[in-house]
């Protein structure tokens, strides 16, 4: 996983409410194999005419933002289905952060395992965010994770919040199994101390 420290990059704005799994990433593509590209199902059914031709109005599509790598959501932003994929798509796109009032749980925690950042500011902050980004197409945003600081477009400083374990594994590019390997010295001399205690529980009584 790329580590995350700072990103300063173009913001594309698409603040709608209650943007959900299944509109980030219909059903039917959760079986592709991440190798497919999952970027081609990000937005799919809103993004694509049906006979797959782009939609130039999109906003992904329009000039100045197809290189965006800061998405401006709306609130409760991720919910319906806990689908990894949603995630998948977005990173797979190009997106690194999504700057939101609130997020799914479920969806949040996919993101910062799969090393895209989601912020989380009070809604006018997003909303003005998401005005500005709109108005001055190509309007850039600066985040700091280590300061946990957000430069808005027009200059305003905004801080947000993150554990600080989870901050800690962005910072590093370490998912859970990342961690988990880290520590694979201490977890084998825990054992090895355990199963001397309490050999009946090993597993097949390996040795």
């Amino acid at each position: 996983m790329e580590p995350f420290t700072t990103l300063t990059a173009v913001a594309a704005p698409y603040f709608f409410p209650d943007v959900d799994t299944d509109c980030i990433i219909p059903h039917r593509f959760l079986r592709k194999p991440l190798s497919a590209g999952y970027r081609n199902f990000l937005f799919h059914d809103e993004r694509l005419a049906p006979d797959g031709k782009e939609k130039p109005d999109f906003i992904l599509h329009r000039p100045p933002y197809r290189g965006a790598r800061i998405l401006i959501a709306g609130r409760n932003f991720g919910c319906g289905s806990a689908r990894e994929g949603a995630v998948y798509a977005l990173h797979d796109w190009g997106f690194r952060a999504v700057i939101a009032p609130s997020y799914a749980d479920f969806f949040r925690a996919n993101c910062l395992q799969n090393g895209l950042l989601p912020v989380e500011l009070p809604e006018s902050v997003v909303e003005t965010m998401s005005r500005h980004a709109e108005a001055h197409p190509g309007a850039v945003v600066s985040i700091d994770l280590r300061e946990q600081l957000v430069v808005a477009p027009d200059g305003s400083r905004h801080r947000f919040e993150i554990e600080a374990a989870r901050k800690e594994q962005l910072l590093a590019g370490l998912d859970d199994i990342g961690v988990t390997l880290q520590r694979s010295a201490t977890i084998a001399d825990f054992e090895k101390t355990y199963f001397a205690q309490v050999p009946w529980l090993r597993p097949n009584r390996a040795s």
